[in-house]
């Protein structure tokens, strides 16, 4: 028992793909006094995503799918992302090397852990963790393109490093996991390329 958060209850409003729920619970102020809140959370979760890089060509491997969310709030609806997948109890690793090879159609063995980052903290529980790896042409075991029976229809793009970056500022490429990536990797293997962008 917590002593900061008490009298939590729960009010399923959607179970569909994933689940919506309402909470009231009564929260402890820094100045002592308690508070009731009522909060809506998304429970999506939690996810896995990696960035491949080719370091004999410097080509990251991302995909382009359509995001509904997007196309409603009016950007393109055509999202380039790294690859990226629900975790469902599975080892990270694991899943993210079946999520590799079914969306990119690359089998890769070695993938490195940098970070377990939660989205959206105000309103979904859902926490990603996050890979980098490398890849060769060699890993290609087939064309990728998700799993047409869970609704995905996904395109393969092989971008130069440095395009990708370029894409960030150009507003190409917006989606937050992709950009952290993209940076991190940055980060990781050649920090003053970062001035650059």
């Amino acid at each position: 028992m917590t002593d900061f958060i008490r009298h939590i209850s729960k009010t399923v409003l959607a179970d569909g793909w994933k689940r919506l729920s309402e909470f009231t619970y009564e929260l402890r102020t820094r100045d002592g006094s308690w508070q009731t809140q009522t909060r809506e959370v998304y429970e999506r979760g939690s996810a896995v995503t990696c960035l491949l890089r080719n370091p004999d060509t410097d080509h990251v491997l991302l995909t382009r799918q359509f995001r509904l969310p997007c196309h409603l709030i009016g950007r393109d609806a055509h999202l380039i992302e790294a690859p990226a997948g629900m975790l469902d109890g599975a080892d990270p690793a694991e899943r993210m090397r079946l999520e590799l090879e079914e969306e990119t159609g690359f089998s890769v063995s070695k993938l490195t852990r940098l970070f377990d980052l939660i989205s959206s903290p105000g309103g979904v529980d859902e926490t990603v963790v996050y890979f980098v790896g490398t890849y060769s042409a060699s890993d290609r075991v087939s064309d990728g393109g998700g799993v047409p029976e869970e609704g995905e229809d996904i395109e393969v793009l092989e971008i130069l490093l440095d395009d990708a970056l370029q894409m960030i500022t150009t507003g190409e490429i917006y989606d937050a996991k992709t950009v952290i990536l993209l940076l991190s990797l940055i980060h990781i293997s050649e920090p003053t390329r970062l001035r650059r962008i």
